[in-house]
């Protein structure tokens, strides 16, 4: 049987893909990558091993999602104790709202990026 090694990236549909990769960079700190080559078709943004891929979205008409509708939920992301409450503390910082959540094994927060996407940054250093 082959083997994965993880994640490569997350594609994600956003409706101004200048305004994600400066709140993707600002908020979660990530760096962009591959500009040279693709630009913005797609945007690629990351950390480590792991990126999104911001594609622009053509012809879009912005409608409510369910929360049980057939869909990604949310992308989280692993820090450790001390980073994820640095990231409390910056999100504080910089007035973007988000919602704490004990999980018993993890700790997570919640946070919305421009387009509505639900991005959490957990921990499992309880």
């Amino acid at each position: 049987m082959f083997k994965l090694e993880g994640i490569d990236h997350v594609a994600l549909v956003v409706t101004d893909v200048a305004r994600s990769i400066a709140w993707y960079q600002k908020v979660l700190g990530l760096h962009r990558a591959h500009e040279e080559v693709w630009g913005t078709c797609p945007a690629i943004v990351g950390v480590g091993t792991t990126s999104l891929a911001l594609f622009q979205a053509e012809g879009f008409t912005p409608t409510p999602c369910p929360r049980n509708a057939i869909a990604m939920r949310h992308l989280a992301f692993r820090a450790t104790r001390a980073n994820y409450e640095r990231a409390c503390e910056e999100l504080e910082q910089q007035g973007i709202a988000f919602e704490r959540q004990d999980h018993s094994i993890s700790h997570s927060i919640y946070i919305h990026d421009p387009d509505g996407h639900e991005i959490e940054i957990t921990t499992y250093e309880v």
